[in-house]
């Protein structure tokens, strides 16, 4: 990499959804990337400049579009500090793009929770918000807190949409409830992605709402929160898989190696390779020991780092997004630009996120410089070495 009066030159092998370079350069001035080139071409375009040192593999930011915290810190909070703390762990750590995530709680609280985050996301420390719940099934709830689960209401999502102004960029809601069709019709005409999930539902009701003529693009962490696949009943999750292999559907995929395996995780490439959308579903235990700790109003106790509420269920992840994606490379076997791919561009176009997610002229300058372990090396964040 050479610093230049121009801006930043960073040269290595580059795989993005745009480019598979061998040898490439990617040039930086401010905070936006303003060319990508092959080696070759930039030597000609500067026949009398030494080239950037070769740094290894460059790969975009990370995107992560579900995500409850990390290193101590929680999304779920009135606490801007507090939420800007989370999105610096996971920023320092390769995910320069983070939806914050917030869990079912009492409506008060939660719409408090997205007024905080949302100006987090007018200064660019979060890419937006997801409201996962509280319209989700209670046979599903999983680490969502049974007590404030409600039907889908169209008043709640109005005080939402009001809180987030704009920034409200996904909400998870289980299809089969009463009132679904209004409030998904509500939250389509304000430009927010619907993600299915908590669901307790059929494959024909989840197929449906998943159809080009339904109204949902997105599966909040496949095989999670829903009933399990089965031959003679396969429900939501062999819908999604359908949607997904139709290009109708992104289907999230945590990537921890907890909430699946990695059977099931190259069963979901195979199927749908450019429709999967990891994630880490991160929440405060990331990047820390075992312990006590909290999701919502929730207690959450993490032993040998898998996260559990009193009843048993998995309370979201305590992995990064960087060692999601070598999960799915080293454990799946999935191809690496297709990983890469899901990581970066497919969740980012599926979030309705535009200048993030590749690296290509008038994105942001957002990459990682990894070895060939995939372990992270360096990471560049709008323009800023961050590490």
């Amino acid at each position: 990499m050479t610093n230049t009066s121009n801006g930043l030159e960073v040269r290595g092998r580059i795989i993005s959804a745009s480019f598979d370079l061998t040898d490439g350069v990617v040039s930086v001035h401010g905070d936006r990337i303003v060319a990508v080139r092959p080696m070759a071409e930039w030597l000609a375009f500067h026949p009398d400049s030494a080239p950037p040192k070769f740094s290894g593999l460059i790969v975009p930011g990370l995107v992560d579009i579900h995500n409850h915290g990390g290193f101590g810190h929680r999304f779920d909070t009135v606490d801007a500090d507090e939420a800007r703390a989370a999105a610096g762990f996971h920023h320092s750590r390769g995910s320069t793009t983070v939806l914050a995530s917030v869990v079912t709680g009492p409506a008060a609280e939660m719409v408090a929770q997205v007024a905080t985050l949302r100006a987090l996301a007018v200064d660019g420390t979060i890419g937006g918000i997801h409201a996962e719940g509280p319209f989700l099934a209670v046979a599903r709830c999983g680490a969502q807190d049974p007590r404030y689960l409600r039907d889908p209401d169209p008043a709640l999502t109005d005080e939402l949409l009001t809180a987030a102004d704009g920034h409200l960029r996904v909400c998870t809601i289980a299809p089969e409830l009463p009132g679904y069709d209004a409030v998904a019709q509500l939250l389509t005409d304000n430009d927010v992605v619907i993600s299915l999930g908590h669901s307790d539902t059929d494959f024909a009701r989840f197929r449906q709402a998943l159809a080009p003529t339904g109204s949902a693009r997105l599966v909040t962490h496949l095989a999670n929160g829903m009933p399990p696949l089965h031959q003679r009943n396969s429900g939501p999750v062999a819908a999604a898989l359908t949607a997904a292999a139709n290009a109708h559907a992104v289907v999230e995929l945590i990537g921890d190696g907890v909430h699946v395996d990695a059977g099931f995780g190259a069963l979901v490439f195979a199927a749908a390779p450019r429709q999967v959308a990891l994630i880490t579903d991160a929440m405060q235990a990331a990047g820390m020991p075992d312990g006590e700790y909290r999701l919502g109003p929730q207690a959450v106790r993490v032993i040998d780092g898998v996260a559990r509420v009193p009843n048993g269920s998995i309370a979201g992840g305590t992995a990064t997004l960087a060692q999601c994606l070598s999960w799915a490379v080293r454990n799946c076997g999935v191809p690496l630009p297709d990983a890469v791919r899901a990581a970066t561009a497919v969740p980012a176009a599926a979030a309705g996120l535009t200048d993030v997610g590749d690296l290509r002229t008038d994105q942001y300058a957002d990459l990682l410089i990894v070895d060939d372990d995939l372990q992270l090396r360096r990471v560049l964040r709008r323009g800023q070495w961050l590490t």
